[in-house]
């Protein structure tokens, strides 16, 4: 995905946030996801062969360098760390970092919604047996979702390292025994998914004049067949 370029248009703000965060959302469902969409089910589905075998090959609750990334880049610390990009993105005059770091924002936020939807849904036990959120890793998508973002704004200079960050997240989740590898996969490959389609719609066009002109209307009918109010919208 080619990096996108840096323009304060006005969609990238505090008042547009939440309403970012809906278009983020729609925007894993768009044409332009489908391709990693079906890499990353077939791909979940592949590894899902191997998850036993990786497991007794990897997983060893006792290491302390499994247990660190847990307890520090997981939903907790990577958001404390995308907070506080955003705040500095905020009050930089770098418009690509500025950029960078709202869409940061807006991915985490989307990320771990489908997250906890999937966990929800797929109710899959941990290796371990601690719980029923196993699928997907939350860690992973997470961390992959943030270096999508990362490498859409800045390319393979901050691509390259992003990632190999998130996979160690990924490795180190299985070292834990906390996930099976097809979680893992399934969490790097939402994450992806997640981070482009933010990335694309914040950085589609966009016309202030346009978006001034939004209404909602309302107007009584009362002709022989229909009796009530007829709501108006006007993009």
């Amino acid at each position: 995905m080619r990096a996108p370029m840096a323009v304060a248009d006005g969609r990238r703000t505090l008042q547009r946030f939440p309403e970012n965060i809906g278009r983020g959302i729609v925007g894993v469902f768009q044409k332009e996801s489908l391709r990693p969409f079906l890499i990353g089910v077939a791909v979940t589905g592949l590894s899902s062969e191997f998850d036993d075998e990786v497991r007794d090959e990897i997983a060893d609750e006792g290491d302390e360098t499994a247990d660190f990334a847990a307890d520090n880049l997981g939903p907790v610390g990577l958001g404390l760390v995308t907070l506080g990009l955003f705040i500095g993105g905020r009050r930089s005059t770098d418009q690509r970092f500025r950029d960078m770091s709202y869409d940061l924002g807006v991915a985490f936020v989307v990320n771990l919604g489908y997250t906890g939807v999937l966990k929800a849904v797929a109710g899959r036990e941990r290796p371990d047996g601690s719980d029923d959120a196993s699928f997907p890793s939350g860690h992973t998508s997470n961390a992959f979702a943030l270096a999508s973002v990362a490498s859409a704004h800045y390319g393979k200079s901050v691509g390259i390292p992003a990632y190999g960050l998130a996979s160690l997240v990924g490795l180190s989740r299985l070292r834990s025994n906390a996930h099976w590898l097809s979680d893992v996969v399934a969490g790097a490959a939402l994450g992806h998914l997640v981070g482009l389609a933010v990335v694309r719609q914040n950085g589609s066009p966009f016309s202030i004049r346009l978006s001034a002109q939004r209404s909602v209307s309302f107007m009584p009918s009362l002709d022989s067949s229909f009796r009530g109010v007829v709501m108006g919208m006007n993009f």
